[in-house]
C-alpha cells in the first residue's frame, strides 16, 4: 500500500511540473511573440486633423443650433395646436 502512494505522488509531481514547465514556456514565448510584433508592425499613430478655420465652423454651428431651435419650437407649436 505504501508503494502505491509513493507511486501517485510521484506522478503527482511529474505531471504538476510538467504543466508549470509548459506554462512558463507558453509565457515566455508569448512575450517573443509580443517583442517581434512590436518590433516588425509597430502600431500606426493616429493623425490629428487639425482644422484651419475654427471659427467658421463656430458660426457653422450656430447656424445649426438656432435651425434646431426653430424647428425644435415649429414641432411645439403644431403639437399644441392640434390638441385644442
Amino acid at each position: 500500500m505504501n508503494g502505491l502512494i509513493q507511486d501517485g505522488f510521484g506522478l503527482l509531481v511529474l505531471g504538476m511540473g510538467f504543466v508549470f514547465l509548459f506554462l512558463v514556456l507558453l509565457i515566455y514565448a508569448t512575450g517573443f511573440m509580443s517583442t517581434l510584433l512590436t518590433k516588425y508592425f509597430p502600431e500606426v499613430a493616429p493623425v490629428v486633423k487639425t482644422s484651419v478655420a475654427p471659427a467658421a465652423t463656430k458660426i457653422a454651428s450656430q447656424v445649426q443650433d438656432e435651425h434646431l431651435k426653430a424647428v425644435i419650437t415649429a414641432a411645439i407649436h403644431q403639437h399644441r395646436n392640434n390638441k385644442r
